[in-house]
């Protein structure tokens, strides 16, 4: 397994998150969010600096983690919206337009892997939901079996598929190898679900990326984001199971977990150094 972070969990200077990156093991960068721009709204300058700094730093690509389908089910009402990391508000009607072009864009760095959603989660997930979903994500598959792109569907707990569970079912759908799971613990737990071993058993066959945040439970019932390794979720055993089922991909650090007054930077650097102990 490979050391990965979502960059702007350390900063949004994109050069100095490299070189934290670089201290702590790291051998690819997941990209959302660069100098406060999302990578779907980046001009053609800046892709072309992001790319030569990525290659200067020596880490690679692993996903493109796109906003793709965070956005209203067509039908359904508007709401609330959930976390975009500085994206554009696009309508459902903008996502194949703008899945041709993070296409490019992975392309451009050197990666297949495209991140998903499924929809801001307004209600249960029902059948009817299921398929709706399945019916707005059919010509993305396609496009993505066509042209040598894998999207990657994140367990997003402000989205309808929140669950190791309940993407995993809906994965099953279309069993496609262009369709496969970022598989988050930490929003499988925001979700309710227990990740591991209940989450994990079910989505297992489907895992393609690994996204890695901790979370504890608090006496009020609320949740909060923690150091990875002091919270919840038993990431040991997540790691052994993952090494057993032969994963070689990589663990992508979103880290989520601010100290009190501190910096996101700071909290990163601590689940680095808390990620490297467990990945021994």
């Amino acid at each position: 397994m490979r050391l990965s972070v979502i960059t702007d969990e350390i900063s949004m200077d994109f050069a100095h998150a490299l070189e934290v990156m670089k201290q702590y093991n790291c051998t690819g960068a997941e990209l959302r969010s660069l100098w406060d721009i999302n990578i779907a709204d980046l001009s053609q300058e800046q892709l072309d600096w992001a790319r030569k700094l990525l290659d200067k730093s020596g880490l690679e690509c692993c996903c493109i983690a796109s906003p793709l389908y965070k956005c209203e089910l067509p039908g359904s009402s508007s709401g609330e919206l959930g976390q975009t990391h500085q994206a554009k508000e696009r309508g459902p009607e903008d996502q194949m337009d703008l899945l041709k072009h993070c296409a490019k864009v992975a392309k451009m760095f050197g990666t297949k892997n495209i991140r998903i959603f499924s929809y801001w989660r307004r209600g249960s997930l029902t059948p009817d939901i299921a398929d709706a979903i399945e019916a707005g994500l059919s010509d993305a598959v396609k496009f993505a079996e066509d042209n040598d792109v894998v999207l990657l569907m994140e367990n997003e707990h402000a989205c309808y598929l929140g669950t190791g569970v309940e993407t995993a079912e809906f994965l099953g759908r279309f069993n496609s190898p262009a369709l496969r799971a970022v598989w988050d613990p930490g929003n499988a737990f925001f979700a309710g679900e227990n990740p591991f071993p209940n989450g994990y058993e079910a989505i297992r066959n489907y895992i393609a990326h690994v996204h890695v945040k901790d979370a504890e439970l608090l006496a009020s019932g609320k949740k909060r984001f923690v150091v990875v390794g002091e919270g919840e979720i038993d990431y040991k055993a997540q790691f052994d199971a993952l090494k057993a089922d032969g994963y070689t991909g990589y663990i992508s650090l979103e880290t989520h977990y601010k100290p009190f007054a501190g910096t996101k930077e700071q909290g990163s650097v601590l689940c680095l150094q808390a990620l490297n102990e467990l990945l021994k």
